[in-house]
């Protein structure tokens, strides 16, 4: 059925931005969308503009009967009903319980995790800890992307502990977090969903080491363990007093919301981290109450589908035009291409076509003057996210967001109007696709709810394409290989042995 569908979209006429405006007066009230959480207390809104995108009524009927064909409704209730949706490992994915929306059983052990967290964070700010000033969080991939965009994103006036993000296993990227920190005033968060990862676990022992060299005595117990394995803290040397655990349905690169987010809480305090939960559940809420084209992330899936497959676009730009999110390309990426970079359906069988596109991006204006050549008038076609907000983050002169805000909508602009010219070299080709995500303001709410957006947009790929988002086997083999060379037992490629041999490795 599915295939018969997709043949069915490939057969439709393709008919250019321009043509899509002039034959519908009503395309923006269609595919422009004001999202508002208005049974939350904090504000949290935002616009989602997929107007300038070739989705048409024909178009997204065909994927609506598409979604219907891959059970949509099904897999969408059994991830909020905490159902097995990753069947390679057996699991549940119940990140958006965390917010307070899944299972009952599921969304009280969250509630009691958050309870347990609220309250060493708030003692700790209290002073029940002594004086910390500094936090240094060390974990990889989504125990460290997400804590790194949030508080780049929310804490940077008036954060309540100064927190440094270490996730490479580079020491360069150690010694310059312990820098920025005072040893007498700085405190450890150490997490890993197993406690065994080996990046996080050498350089948590390095920041250890760092502590009793500089004077403090018990650096144990400076410690704060985030970690699905508790028994594993408790072996490497944490007091189960300050182990903050979470549920094994909750994946890394969705982990943020549970204890993971320890650093954010730490950086804004509770009542703003609670807001930052509540606008991931208004969210949350949306997309599993709201069909077809309504369905924000399922809407953003219609139009990621429409390029990959029909249109054969490998990337996807996403430009944030505000300094507060330049981290946030650096997430999607993992997000997006851990989860749905697959070449298997959920079943084992083969993909009948692309998976994800490689999601790569930049901060605005800077990747104006550096990738958007290729945009206008390179040779692949890019479809494009614009991310802003109207609430600037600056006390400067107003004109610094106004003309940031005003490059941002004219890239979009001038992508799809293009411009001719006799000099070919000046010639702007145009109907290049862009969708535009305008938030009110940077706020904890809709901050939260932008991340739910994409984890849901996401998932909503992963079901039209048939796959399961929620494991990650690629990444194993690499680790496997470097954990041969560490032993130094197994004999590779001549390439990879002259280059140990060169590095001294063996």
């Amino acid at each position: 059925m599915s295939k018969a569908l997709w043949t069915k979209l490939e057969g439709l006429p393709k008919p250019t931005l321009a043509q899509l405006f002039a034959a519908d007066p009503d395309r923006l009230a269609t595919f422009a969308t004001h999202f508002e959480a208005s049974e939350i207390e904090a504000d949290c809104g935002m616009r989602f503009d997929w107007s300038k995108t070739h989705l048409d009524a024909a178009h997204v009927a065909v994927f609506e009967e598409l979604a219907a064909a891959m059970d949509f409704d099904g897999r969408r209730a059994a991830l909020f009903n905490g159902e097995i949706v990753n069947p390679t490992e057996g699991r549940a994915a119940e990140h958006t319980a965390q917010r307070g929306v899944g299972k009952e059983e599921s969304v009280e052990l969250a509630a009691e995790f958050h309870h347990r967290m609220a309250a060493i964070v708030e003692a700790i700010h209290r002073g029940a800890m002594g004086e910390v000033k500094h936090l240094i969080h060390i974990g990889i991939g989504g125990s460290a992307l997400g804590p790194a965009l949030a508080i780049d994103a929310l804490a940077r006036d008036g954060a309540m502990v100064n927190v440094q993000v270490v996730s490479n296993i580079d020491g360069c990227a150690l010694e310059a977090a312990f820098a920025q920190c005072d040893p007498a005033t700085t405190m450890l968060a150490v997490a890993s969903k197993t406690f065994t990862t080996i990046e996080t676990m050498t350089n948590a022992e390095s920041a250890i080491a760092w502590l009793r060299e500089n004077g403090v005595e018990d650096p144990y117990g400076r410690v704060v363990a985030l970690t699905a394995a508790p028994d594993k803290a408790i072996e490497w040397g944490v007091d189960e007093t300050r182990i903050l655990p979470f549920s094994e349905s909750v994946g890394g690169r969705y982990s943020l919301w549970s204890s993971i987010g320890f650093p954010v809480a730490m950086a804004l305090g509770w009542p703003d981290f609670a807001e930052f939960l509540d606008g991931a559940a208004a969210m949350d809420a949306h997309f599993r109450d709201t069909d077809g084209l309504a369905n924000l992330p399922l809407r953003a899936a219609f139009g990621d589908q429409y390029y990959t497959r029909l249109r054969g676009c490998q990337t996807r730009g996403v430009f944030a035009y505000d300094e507060r999110l330049k981290l946030l390309p650096d997430y999607l990426q993992q997000l997006e291409m851990e989860s749905n970079g697959k070449s298997v359906k959920a079943d084992g069988t083969p993909v009948d076509g692309p998976t994800a596109p490689i999601t790569w991006g930049g901060v605005g204006t800077d990747a104006q003057h550096a990738v958007f050549q290729l945009l206008h008038q390179g040779t692949n076609l890019v479809p494009v996210d614009f991310i802003a907000a109207i609430g600037p983050g600056d006390d400067l002169n107003p004109a610094h967001h106004r003309i940031l805000l005003s490059n941002c909508f004219a890239q979009g602009a001038a992508l799809m109007a293009g411009k001719p010219s006799e000099d070919p070299a000046r010639a702007y080709p145009g109907d290049r696709p862009s969708a535009t995500i305008l938030l009110d303001e940077v706020s904890p709410a809709t901050f939260g709810a932008l991340i739910a957006f994409h984890e849901h947009r996401t998932f909503a790929n992963a079901v039209l394409m048939g796959i399961n988002p929620f494991d990650q086997f690629g990444v194993e083999l690499g680790k496997e290989i470097a954990k041969q060379i560490e032993q130094g037992d197994t004999a590779f490629d001549p390439s990879t042995e002259a280059l140990l041999e060169l590095a001294g490795i063996k």
